[in-house]
């Protein structure tokens, strides 16, 4: 760990930067954030988890906790997980680290919940596309969510090599300037592919689109308006990605608590209602 003197010396020579290039552009991007000894523990946990996950050979639940197990020729695979720091103590541990509070303190304040924890995988050939969408889309019911623009920023922290060749994220620049776009909403985004016309349905172009080049220990924000999606590996290494959104605490009234003055804060004796609606009524594990 570096120490947070230096920590608040690094990252202040660089907020400017990363706070103009996320206003402007709808994402930023923070390199090296994270060292290659404390990626590598953060790789096995997640490899952990997917073998928790195989375990269970379909969807699986229990509370907040959400296994999206998907099958291919007969094959399970792991797509995501949902909020799995209630049982992996070291992804909880970055979920909290200061580092995040640092960067996120000029954007959306120090008082943060946390509504997105998630790890997606994408194995060499695996199908893991993500079709154009804006993630304001999944900020559900809005009347939770306020000044959604300038209240909430999701991150996403690289674990392997990201970029085109392994599924990486695509952005559409400024497209979160537009706002909510309406894109369409008939169809999860999770495993269907990127197609010029959705965009054009919303008067975008996939002509503006930049891919999302990230190393190991890479952290990337981006707006909930902004555009974006994915594709498929076609690499011959896995792409583990560390998904955090953190949400100012006074414009939200969903998630669990992150920070309160930019010091992190622990889970609760019972865990808060985020996006799974039936958390009071069916907190039991069960197959989905």
């Amino acid at each position: 760990m570096r120490s947070s003197q230096l920590l608040r010396r690094e990252l202040s020579a660089c907020n400017e930067a990363v706070l103009e290039h996320y206003w402007r552009e709808g994402y930023a991007v923070v390199r090296g954030l994270f060292l290659p000894d404390e990626i590598a523990k953060i790789a096995a946990a997640a490899d952990q988890l997917y073998a928790e996950g195989l375990e269970h050979g379909r969807s699986f639940r229990h509370g907040n906790l959400f296994y999206d197990i998907a099958r291919r020729k007969g094959e399970a695979f792991v797509r995501m997980a949902q909020w799995p720091s209630y049982h992996q103590p070291l992804l909880n541990r970055v979920r909290l680290d200061p580092r995040y509070a640092e960067v996120l303190g000029p954007l959306i304040g120090g008082d943060l919940k946390q509504i997105i924890n998630q790890v997606h995988w994408k194995a060499p050939g695996s199908l893991g596309d993500f079709a154009w969408h804006q993630d304001c889309k999944s900020r559900r019911p809005a009347s939770a969510y306020r000044n959604l623009a300038t209240s909430y920023v999701q991150t996403g922290l690289a674990i392997d090599p990201h970029g085109p060749e392994s599924g990486g994220m695509r952005f559409i620049p400024r497209s979160h300037l537009c706002g909510d776009v309406h894109m369409d909403r008939s169809k999860k985004s999770l495993g269907r592919a990127m197609t010029h016309t959705a965009l054009e349905a919303v008067s975008l172009s996939e002509d503006d689109a930049v891919d999302l080049r990230l190393e190991p220990g890479d952290l990337a924000l981006w707006s909930p308006f902004l555009v974006h999606g994915s594709g498929s590996n076609s690499s011959d290494h896995k792409r583990r990605f560390y998904i955090n959104g953190y949400v100012r605490a006074g414009d939200c009234d969903r998630g669990e608590w992150a920070f309160q003055r930019g010091s992190p804060v622990p889970f609760g004796p019972r865990p808060a209602l985020v996006h799974y609606e039936e958390l009071l009524q069916r907190p039991d594990p069960h197959y989905t």
